[in-house]
C-alpha cells in the first residue's frame, strides 16, 4: 500500500535527480513550465525503480530544442510533428513533449495533433489516472487533476475520462489496462472493465505490430497471469489470440479431464519461477513464456471423447505447434521467436515417453539434437508442464527429468553433444565414394548422422568403413 509520507519523500528525490534539476532550472530560466510526467511520477510514489524520464512543457518543439541543445550530448527530433524532442543529458535519455490536446477520428489510432496550453488538459488525454500525474520542477509540485494518488492508494486502474471515450480514441489502451494490471498488480475498476467488454472489437484498427508489442510487455511482467485473465474474461483476447480462450473447454458430465485453461496459466507461472531459479538476473524469456501459454492450444481441435469416459488429445503437440506458428506470424513476431515457440510446443510431450522407461543413449542424443539451442528452455517448459496434485506422480516425473538432465550432462561432457554431426563431412563423403555433389551426398550424410546418434563417436576410419558398406549394400 502507498505510504504518502514516503511517497512525497521519493517525489522530492525525483525532483533532485541531477538531470531533472538541470532541465527544470533551464526551462524556468527560459520562462517555460516543465514537469516530469507519467510513469516516473507513478513509480516514484510506489517506490519502484524509474527507468525513463519523460517531461511535458508549454514550450513549442523549436523552443524545447533551443533550451536542450546546450545541455545535451545528443538530441533528435524524429517526434517533432507530435511535439516531442529527444535528448541525452548527463548520460540519461529523456523525451520532452509540448502540452497536447489531441482529437481522434474514431477510425484510426492516429490523433489529429493539437498542442495544448495547460498541463491539466494534457494529463486528461492520458490512458489511466495513475499515469496522469505530473511533478512540476524545479518547484516540486505534484499535479494530479484526476485522482491518480487516490487510485494508487486503492490499487485501481481507471481512465481519466469516460472509458468509452478514452478507449474509443485509442483502443490500444484496453491492452495497456491488462498489462498495467499485471505490472502494478492493480484491479480494473468496473466501468473501465465494462468498456473493454463493449469495445473489444475496435481493437481491429490497431496494427498487429502494436498489439504484439503490448503482448510482449505483458508477458515480460513478473506475473502475466493477472493480465491474461483480464484479456480472457473481458473477451478482448478474441481479437488477437482466440486460441487461449478456446482452452476453456466445455465440461462433459460423462468425460473428465483437467481444466486446460487453468493448467496453462499454472504452467506459465511455474515456467517463470523456474526461469528465475535457473537463470537469475536474466531478462524475461518471452518466447519461453509464450510457449508455456500456448503449449496446449492444439487440445480443443484434437479432443476426442472415448467410450467409458476417457478423453484423448492425440497429436495436440504437432497441431498446436502449427497453430502457434500461424498466430505468431499474424501478429508479426520475428522468425526467431516464432520458430522457438513452435518448436518448444512440438517437443513438449517428447519427455513423457522417458518417464515411462529410460531411453537409450541414442534417444537422448536425438532429444538434444531436435531441441538444439532450445534445450534449456525445453527443460523448463517440460518441468513446468507438471501440474498434477498427485504428489507421488509429481515426484516421479521430477526424478525422471532429473535423470535425463544428468544423462544429457554426462553425454555432453563425453561427446560435445551440443554440436552433434557425422564424423565425415560432405567433402569426405564425395572423396571416399568418388561421387559429385548432389542428392546422394545428402543421403550418405544422413546415414552417417544416424550412426553418430545411435553409436556415438566411432572414429573417422570406422565411419568411412561403415559408409562404404552402406554404399555397397545400397547398390
Amino acid at each position: 500500500m502507498l505510504n504518502m509520507a514516503e511517497g512525497l519523500s521519493r517525489l522530492g528525490a525525483l525532483a533532485a535527480h541531477p538531470v531533472v534539476r538541470t532541465l527544470g532550472e533551464a526551462f524556468q530560466a527560459a520562462g517555460f513550465e516543465l514537469a516530469v510526467v507519467g510513469g516516473p511520477v507513478r513509480d516514484a510514489l510506489l517506490g519502484r525503480e524509474t527507468h525513463d524520464l519523460d517531461f511535458t512543457t508549454n514550450a513549442q518543439p523549436d523552443e524545447i530544442l533551443a533550451i536542450v541543445k546546450p545541455l545535451a550530448s545528443a538530441h533528435w527530433d524524429i517526434g517533432r510533428a507530435f511535439g516531442t524532442i529527444g535528448a541525452r543529458v548527463q548520460g540519461e535519455q529523456v523525451e520532452i513533449t509540448t502540452y497536447r490536446a489531441d482529437s481522434y477520428d474514431g477510425l484510426t489510432r492516429k490523433p489529429v495533433v493539437e498542442f495544448g496550453d495547460s498541463i491539466d488538459g494534457d494529463l486528461l488525454r492520458r490512458d489511466f489516472t495513475v499515469n496522469a500525474m505530473a511533478l512540476r520542477v524545479p518547484e516540486t509540485k505534484l499535479v494530479d487533476p484526476t485522482g491518480g494518488v487516490e487510485d494508487l492508494v486503492a490499487g485501481i486502474l481507471r481512465t481519466p475520462i469516460d472509458p468509452a471515450v478514452s478507449f474509443g480514441d485509442d483502443p490500444l489502451r484496453m491492452l495497456r489496462a491488462a498489462r498495467f494490471s499485471s505490472q502494478l498488480e492493480f484491479a480494473i475498476d468496473d466501468a473501465t472493465f465494462a468498456a473493454i467488454e463493449q469495445l473489444g472489437q475496435t481493437l481491429s484498427i490497431v496494427s498487429p505490430e502494436r498489439v504484439q508489442s503490448e503482448l510482449i510487455r505483458l508477458m515480460s511482467t513478473s506475473d502475466p497471469v493477472r493480465g491474461l485473465r483480464v484479456l480472457v474474461d473481458s473477451g478482448l483476447i478474441e481479437q488477437f489470440l482466440p486460441e487461449v480462450s478456446a482452452l476453456r473447454l466445455e465440461v462433459d458430465e460423462h468425460h473428465h479431464h483437467k481444466d486446460v485453461y487453468e493448467h496453462s496459466l499454472t504452467v506459465v507461472r511455474q515456467a517463470i519461477e523456474l526461469e528465475r531459479t535457473r537463470n537469475p538476473g536474466a531478462d524475461p524469456d518471452v518466447p519461453l513464456r509464450l510457449a508455456a501459454l500456448l503449449h496446449d492450444i492444439g487440445k480443443p481441435r484434437t479432443r476426442k471423447l472415448e467410450p467409458g469416459g476417457g478423453v484423448t488429445f492425440h497429436h495436440h503437440d504437432v497441431v498446436g505447434s502449427r497453430m502457434a506458428r500461424k498466430r505468431l506470424q499474424a501478429l508479426r513476431f520475428d522468425g526467431e521467436t516464432t520458430d522457438a515457440v513452435a518448436k518448444l510446443i512440438e517437443l513438449h510431450l517428447r519427455f513423457f515417453g522417458y518417464a515411462e522407461g529410460a531411453w537409450t543413449d541414442s534417444a537422448v542424443r536425438r532429444y538434444v539434437r531436435d531441441a538444439g539451442d532450445l534445450i534449456e528452455r525445453l527443460h523448463i517448459l517440460v518441468r513446468a508442464d507438471v501440474t498434477t496434485r498427485n504428489r507421488r506422480k509429481a515426484a516421479r516425473l521430477a526424478a525422471a527429468y532429473d535423470d535425463i538432465e544428468r544423462r544429457i550432462a554426462e553425454l555432453r561432457e563425453q561427446e560435445e553433444l551440443d554440436s552433434i554431426r557425422p564424423e565425415l563431412d560432405g567433402n569426405d563423403i564425395q572423396r571416399i565414394l568418388d561421387i559429385p555433389p548432389g542428392r546422394e551426398v545428402g543421403e550418405a550424410y544422413r546415414f552417417l548422422l544416424d550412426v553418430r546418434l545411435d553409436e556415438g563417436v566411432i572414429g573417422a576410419d570406422a565411419a568411412a568403413q561403415r559408409l562404404r558398406e552402406w554404399w555397397a549394400a545400397r547398390d
